[in-house]
């Protein structure tokens, strides 16, 4: 069966992996020139990269796992340290470690909270665990029940320091959601803290040995053609053109530099875009359907990420470290921890910038000041005195609608795989599935709808259909 796919970010390539798998012919249509969508990346004129995100790969995603195993190209992660690096503002230049010791969860993060000395008290320390009890024992219906709080309400609840909040989770919450603790469910950081408690490497980090979309895209799209699937970029979807049941006829692709419109026809009809401009692309009839007009609840949080590279070192941690810093959430020095892009005389720093709805219209040249007056308290040693770190260059990735904006009460609104269209389907980590929006939910999403499609439209002789319900466990230690 032909399956047209509107997206090639990780959910519509993942989506026509999984479809191959099954038998089916997917075709994935690409807007813009460069795959990847939300983890997209472009090479400059000095040939150095830079990317829509700072993308980092935990243990607690055994989909994504899972899919490089299944590409073979695990070994592109390159595994840290089982620790997470906190800044400490008030000692500038200071850094706070949880080092995660190689023994079963949860036991592993309590034990590194316990042994951190320089965040939390003692009683802050007891009051933080007690208070995490009833999201790990009480299982996911209560981390769902919990959408009706913010995460900062759900902390006061349970009687966790107000201190705790601002030293490790408006970090965190950055970090894994673009806002703060006061705005975000506290769903979305339950289920992160869950599998983080849950899984003996679950918050082990790893970076990409490259550029996501080389290493990454590239990979699952040679997979697609050479199984009879085909990626097609400069294809943006104009239109949804409808029968008269109202279903899809077809997908109208926007002809470019003077061509004709194509009417792109198919068997079944994804949509992976992000969730913004599938509520503008859709058809006026389904814009009355309940289950569409639930989208109207959704909107994409905006995003900012930098790419500073100075002339000499800054730093010599391999590994993501938390900012804490008001403007900041987390940062890398890149030149540490991705291979292709290792120098190891000067840093090229890549950071988040959240939250960004304030600074989305500001101009590149105020984002990078701002960034630097930052830096400058992250690194004193760098920054003051007769010979100060000099900026080489910069590159500022806007990304005014990214992923969606989970505060409270987005979960009823998120939609499932499957919509009231017969042959028509949804992909992206705003539909339902058990993680946040993030590359893991968008390659689960798009696994989802790809199980979907195939018990839909069942293909003969399929044998790999269990390669979409049953992924093997994978061991991030091992990686």
């Amino acid at each position: 069966m032909r399956v047209a796919i509107a997206g090639a970010g990780l959910a519509g390539l993942s989506c026509a992996k999984y479809l191959t798998d099954a038998g089916h012919t997917p075709i994935v249509l690409e807007s813009r020139d460069v795959l990847g969508g939300l983890v997209a990346a472009w090479k400059d004129s000095d040939g150095d990269w830079y990317e829509t995100g700072l993308h980092a790969f935990f243990g607690a995603y055994p989909n994504m796992l899972q899919l490089l195993k299944e590409l073979g190209i695990e070994d592109r992660l390159q595994w840290k340290e089982h620790t997470l690096i906190f800044n400490q503002p008030d000692k500038p230049g200071t850094l706070s470690r949880f080092d995660v010791p190689d023994i079963p969860s949860p036991f592993n993060v309590i034990a590194s909270i316990l042994r951190n000395k320089d965040m939390l008290t003692w009683e802050q320390k007891i009051r933080f665990a007690v208070g995490l009890l009833p999201a790990v024992v009480r299982g996911q219906q209560y981390v769902e029940d919990m959408d009706k709080y913010s995460f900062l309400e759900w902390l006061k609840r349970q009687g966790v320091d107000e201190r705790v909040t601002s030293d490790v989770f408006i970090a965190a919450c950055k970090a894994l959601t673009f806002i703060n603790p006061d705005e975000v469910s506290a769903t979305i950081l339950l289920t992160a803290l869950n599998r983080f408690l849950q899984e003996r490497y679950g918050s082990k980090i790893a970076f990409l040995d490259g550029s996501p979309t080389e290493r990454l895209c590239s990979p699952i799209v040679d997979y697609i053609t050479e199984r009879g699937g085909e990626v097609r970029l400069n294809a943006p979807l104009k239109e949804i053109l409808l029968n008269a049941n109202g279903t899809v006829k077809a997908y109208l692709i926007r002809g470019l530099n003077g061509a004709e419109d194509e009417v792109f026809t198919a068997d079944a009809y994804v949509s992976a875009m992000s969730v913004d401009p599938l509520k503008v692309m859709l058809p006026k009839s389904w814009k009355q359907m309940e289950f569409f007009q639930k989208l109207e609840g959704l909107e994409g949080v905006p995003v900012i990420n930098l790419h500073l590279w100075f002339d000499r070192k800054l730093t010599e941690i391999d590994h993501l470290l938390f900012s804490r810093s008001p403007l900041l959430s987390v940062y890398a020095d890149m030149s540490n921890t991705c291979r292709e892009y290792a120098n190891p005389n000067r840093s090229m720093l890549e950071l988040v910038l959240a939250p960004a709805k304030d600074w989305i219209a500001k101009s590149d040249e105020e984002i990078v000041a701002a960034t630097i007056a930052e830096l400058e308290k992250l690194f004193p040693d760098h920054f003051g005195g007769d010979n100060p770190a000099t900026l080489l260059k910069s590159h500022v990735v806007k990304t005014p609608r990214s992923v969606y904006k989970a505060t409270p009460g987005r979960q009823q609104y998120r939609p499932a795989q499957v919509t009231p269209i017969a042959n028509f389907y949804l992909a992206g980590s705003y539909t339902m599935q058990r993680y946040l929006g993030s590359m893991e939910g968008a390659v689960l999403s798009g696994k989802l709808t790809a199980q979907a499609i195939s018990e839909a439209l069942p293909v003969a002789n399929s044998s790999n259909l269990q390669t979409l319900t049953r992924p093997p466990a994978t061991n991030a230690a091992t990686a």
